[in-house]
């Protein structure tokens, strides 16, 4: 079985954000990582800060809905490294409207980018870990899978991927792998902060209200989610597959 010094990790949509924040923390827990996103170019100050502090990894530009090239990301991250121990579905879009405004090319992207691309990434790195009888994988969710308004597209895929988590841990678990979802809440991120704008208020004025009905009252940060997926992608959490774990300060009990 593998160990933590030679676990490799890819984790899609890393260049920022969440992402980018899972990729450090597993290259700080020791894994060398696969840094993943559209385009390569992006991913520079993830893999600097990653190399600075004398971890491992490499860029690697690839869209995730497209199955060649995240076959091709994928192949050459095990090339460089020698396996694909660990993956982070975690490239995202959103293209949020209410239903009667949505079109249809909002419904297709982000249908393309979150499930069709978890769908691919996790094809992609199976073969590596069946034959090593060992795999991690983890794919973001999120709390509006239980339905949030003018997210039809988004709340369908989140959705979608619980039931994708659960189906791939009862056919990987024989061969040592684990299948888990993280169901973040609202992330203090960039694409929280376009949302914001996109809506009329001021990043820190969403930011405030999102807290205020939040039993923890704030709102999270990207290392409360890299924190969490550093803990299913460990052995420590060998026993736990099929689960969706939500990281949301207690929205989901309100």
């Amino acid at each position: 079985m593998a160990t933590p010094e030679q676990r490799v990790a890819l984790v899609t949509g890393a260049a920022r954000g969440i992402g980018a924040a899972v990729a450090r923390r597993l290259a700080s827990d020791g894994a060398a990582l696969g840094v993943l996103d559209l385009e390569e170019s992006t991913c520079a100050s993830t893999v600097d800060a990653i190399t600075s502090a004398g971890g491992k990894a490499i860029a690697l530009g690839a869209d995730v809905s497209n199955g060649e090239q995240i076959t091709a990301a994928v192949d050459r991250l095990a090339k460089e490294f020698g396996s694909v121990d660990i993956l982070v579905n975690n490239a995202g879009v959103t293209r949020d409207n209410l239903l009667f405004k949505m079109t249809e090319q909002d419904w297709d992207t982000v249908v393309a980018v979150h499930l069709k691309g978890a769908f691919l990434a996790s094809k992609a790195v199976q073969k590596y870990m069946v034959e090593r009888k060992y795999g991690k994988i983890v794919s973001m969710s999120s709390v509006s899978a239980l339905g949030n308004r003018g997210q039809a597209n988004y709340s369908a895929v989140k959705a979608g991927l619980q039931g994708f988590t659960r189906t791939l841990a009862i056919e990987l678990g024989p061969f040592g792998i684990n299948v888990n979802a993280v169901a973040p809440g609202f992330i203090a991120t960039d694409m929280t902060d376009d949302t914001a704008r996109r809506v009329g208020v001021t990043p820190e004025e969403l930011q405030k209200q999102a807290a205020s009905i939040t039993p923890v009252r704030r709102v999270g940060q990207p290392e409360d989610i890299a924190n969490t997926i550093a803990f299913l992608t460990s052995d420590e959490s060998s026993f736990i597959t099929g689960q969706i774990i939500y990281v949301d300060g207690g929205r989901k009990l309100t």
